[in-house]
């Protein structure tokens, strides 16, 4: 290709690219939220198989070679096949930024938003490195899920913002029940703490000669991650109540969230009578991040874009406040 054509087909590239969020944005968008649940799945597996060491290195899976060998076993297979599936979802994170190229003015929200999650993913898979170059250690293990987390709920954000328009958003509940909300919020992730503390004390290290854990007493943590969890159940029951007797917009989605905690609970429940079986405490994790998803979806429908006959919506909200 001449010097000269590579601006015409740069031009032509842009052109292409989407000016408002169609179905290639909505797609994109979707496959990259479904990635960062998944490699939450993927990367428990890591560690509850025992193959958090199954490569010992890092960039590299060995000091020879970039990809696994076949003397390394199902351990090297299942880490190289989590590594190679953070690559995927950088790809997708990429493609959302690049579709949204035309928009960043227009939909500055949601452009910043796709490029933390690009920025996101290049840290976690650095974050991932230290993880395997410490031996596991349980706090950096802890710290690589919990950033898991927020980047799934930064996608979240993502999917809500992609199907509102792009005008000023006013809030459409009462300020008392967006107070009660962000609450909420602050318990749901003091919960994930202390799940995350209460897992590095327990028995799944991530590597049979990976021994080490964060010193706490698993037994007690157990109980202390409990307490802050049955008041986000109790608080989000309040929360569904209200919603419900006050016909606020977010309603449903706050019920998905009470489901999700119901689900959640009955898992936490089994695994912590049962022995912490892997898949229980595998599934318990996703669980946790979709809960968050959830979360952040309540929470940005507390506010809805400003449009003609908006001050009845207003009066509606004042009314509730009385």
């Amino acid at each position: 290709m001449s010097t000269a054509s590579s601006p015409r087909v740069l031009g032509r590239l842009v052109d292409w690219l989407p000016t408002h969020p169609d179905r290639r944005v909505r797609v994109f968008a979707w496959l990259s939220f479904v990635a960062e649940v998944l490699i939450i799945g993927t990367g428990g597996a890591v560690r509850l198989t025992g193959s958090g060491l199954g490569c010992p290195t890092w960039p590299r899976c060995t000091p020879d070679s970039l990809v696994n060998t076949p003397e390394m076993g199902i351990h090297g297979i299942i880490e190289f096949s989590n590594r190679t599936l953070t690559g995927v979802v950088g790809l997708l994170a990429l493609a959302v930024v690049v579709l949204m190229w035309r928009m960043r003015k227009d939909r500055r929200g949601m452009f910043v938003l796709a490029l933390i999650v690009l920025g996101g993913i290049v840290a976690q898979a650095v974050v991932g490195g230290i993880t395997v170059l410490t031996g596991l250690n349980p706090f950096i293990v802890g710290f690589h899920y919990i950033a898991s987390v927020v980047l799934v709920t930064v996608c979240a954000a993502f999917l809500v913002l992609m199907y509102l328009p792009a005008a000023p958003r006013e809030r459409v509940v009462p300020a008392w029940f967006a107070g009660l909300v962000h609450v909420t919020t602050g318990v749901l992730a003091l919960t994930v703490v202390f799940g995350v503390l209460t897992t590095g004390a327990g028995p799944h290290s991530g590597d049979a000669a990976a021994v080490q854990r964060n010193g706490f007493d698993a037994e007690v943590l157990e109980h202390v991650h409990a307490w802050p969890g049955y008041a986000l159940f109790a608080l989000t029951l309040v929360i569904v109540a209200l919603a419900w007797r006050l016909r606020l917009p977010v309603r449903r989605w706050a019920t998905a969230l009470l489901a999700v905690e119901l689900v959640q609970i009955a898992v936490g429940l089994y695994q912590a009578r049962n022995g912490l079986p892997e898949l229980a405490v595998g599934v318990h994790m996703v669980l946790a991040a979709l809960a968050a998803a959830t979360m952040t979806v309540v929470v940005l429908r507390l506010k809805a874009p400003v449009a003609p006959g908006s001050v009845g919506r207003r009066d509606a909200v004042g009314a509730a406040q009385r």
